[in-house]
């Protein structure tokens, strides 16, 4: 009994120990000592919340070049975020990645380096990613940027806030853009941009909201010395020291990947059924073509279809103050998305990123035309000719499909592609967690990550995430670079 009132009045005077907790017998010393620490724990368990923390750490471990990559981005930039660590499932495509996001953050460009990162912000926070606008809040500031701008848009100079509306249009509805409003930033008297400036700027701005997509798209979680990463709240677990947790070493077992590991022996030849599809479909390529009426058939009856593909379950997100501040309004896709409204079809073939829209960049803004060409093409391209267990796999007819859905989704055309196989190769659920990333990521959800190719590799849906994020990315970019074309012509 005795003993007891000791330990209890110990609690009392040490916000370090929690009932319930063991105590190994270094924290025991230290616990007898009043001295007025607070111990922060993860919030998370490892950098995303849809895949497992063992699975990701491993991928360093077993790959030379992901940990020569990890290690030549600590040197760079003294930190390495927890995207770069999902990103490792596919070291090529980081490697791209990381180049150009330095490229367009730290290197010699037309914009000075606080105005980079409070686009950053702006283009983050349409899609209420407050992971991504923590981040650039902190490197705002470490480069002197002006703390009151962070109050609000309207804090900021009028310059940056005439970028507000290039940036949701750009964010939502990228199609209705015109020359007008190219015209109205570069023409606007003292507070106008030159176009070197304004192709910076819709770079940062197409790059953030893709950006965005894939962190809501992976789950991705803060780091845990960053604002939402951490929390002083004893965890309810008996079998680890306070100092196990904080150091993000009590992890737990997650009652819902029990139940996702179950459901996919529910769905077994679901990857056969899939490459039959693939085959069948080749077959007929073979056999016959369709004639151009019936294509374009095809795509408007894929575009129209995907006007009415659902987004999410959940009631709609309320950002927080925080995030909201930094944009003026609730503009958004889902308004668009009703029965009647009409996207105009944008055809490659009349304007293309190979052929206009990349030397366009690369005149304006040199090597960052050739940057961002490389990540599109590796995203494109990336192939380890497998599908879940099975090898030998050519996987391109399947990614084609999923990177000329997103297109068609934003009315994006391509005259040679038959729309028909998307039906055959995205199903549904594949289709709502598409659309849902691209257009409202912030409602992604796990049961969503989960609901699509249930017997696929968590680096296959990452390698998914990357296709999504450079095909909108690209998406638009082709309507912003047309805009400046028409304006520049």
């Amino acid at each position: 009994m005795r003993h007891a009132t000791t330990a209890t009045e110990t609690m009392g005077h040490n916000s370090i120990i929690a009932t319930g907790l063991n105590i190994c017998s270094s924290c025991e010393q230290l616990s007898k000592k009043d001295l007025g620490i607070r111990i922060p724990r993860p919030v998370g368990s490892g950098p995303s919340r849809f895949i497992p923390e063992k699975e990701i750490l491993q991928v360093s471990k077993v790959d030379p070049r992901t940990q020569l990559i990890f290690e030549g981005a600590f040197a760079t930039l003294g930190h390495l975020d927890n995207i770069s660590l999902v990103m490792g499932f596919h070291p090529k495509y980081l490697d791209n990645f990381l180049k150009t996001q330095y490229y367009l953050l730290q290197m010699d460009g037309p914009l000075s380096l606080h105005y980079r990162h409070y686009i950053g912000i702006m283009a983050a926070a349409r899609h209420q990613c407050s992971y991504l606008v923590n981040l650039h809040v902190n490197d705002f500031l470490q480069v002197g940027g002006d703390s009151k701008w962070l109050n609000g848009l309207d804090g900021a100079p009028k310059k940056l806030q005439a970028l507000g509306e290039l940036n949701k249009i750009l964010a939502h509805r990228p199609w209705l853009l015109t020359k007008a409003h190219i015209e109205n930033l570069l023409k606007a008297e003292e507070h106008s941009w030159s176009l070197a400036e304004l192709i910076h700027a819709v770079v940062l701005l197409t790059h953030y909201h893709s950006l965005a997509s894939f962190t809501f798209g992976c789950g991705i979680t803060p780091e845990i010395h960053s604002d939402g990463g951490h929390t002083f709240r004893p965890p309810s677990l008996s079998q680890y020291c306070v100092c196990d947790i904080a150091n993000g070493n009590g992890n737990t077992n997650h009652p819902e990947e029990k139940f996702v590991n179950h459901q996919v022996s529910d769905f077994s030849g679901e990857v056969e059924v899939l490459m039959e599809r693939m085959k069948q479909l080749q077959e007929c390529r073979d056999d016959e073509e369709a004639s151009q009426e019936e294509m374009a058939t095809r795509f408007e009856r894929e575009k129209t279809e995907s006007m009415l593909v659902a987004t999410a379950e959940d009631e709609e997100c309320v950002p927080s103050r925080d995030v909201s501040r930094h944009f003026e309004d609730p503009y958004g896709y889902k308004d668009f998305s009703r029965r009647g409204e009409h996207v105009p079809t944008f055809r490659v073939q009349d304007y293309s990123w190979e052929d206009h829209g990349y030397s366009l960049v690369n005149r304006l803004y040199p090597d960052v035309g050739q940057l961002l060409d490389d990540k599109f093409q590796m995203a494109y391209n990336l192939t380890y000719n497998t599908m879940a267990t099975h090898k030998d796999v050519d996987t391109s007819m399947l990614r084609r499909a999923i990177w000329n859905y997103i297109h068609c989704m934003f009315g994006i055309r391509y005259d040679d592609y038959d729309y028909g196989e998307v039906n055959q190769l995205l199903d549904r659920s594949f289709k709502v967690y598409i659309k849902t990333m691209v257009c409202n990521p912030e409602k992604t959800t796990k049961r969503m990550y989960d609901s699509f190719w249930r017997q696929f590799q968590h680096s296959e849906k990452v390698h998914v995430n990357l296709l999504l994020m450079e095909a909108r990315m690209q998406a638009e970019l082709l309507y912003a670079l047309r805009a400046i074309t028409r304006y520049m012509t």
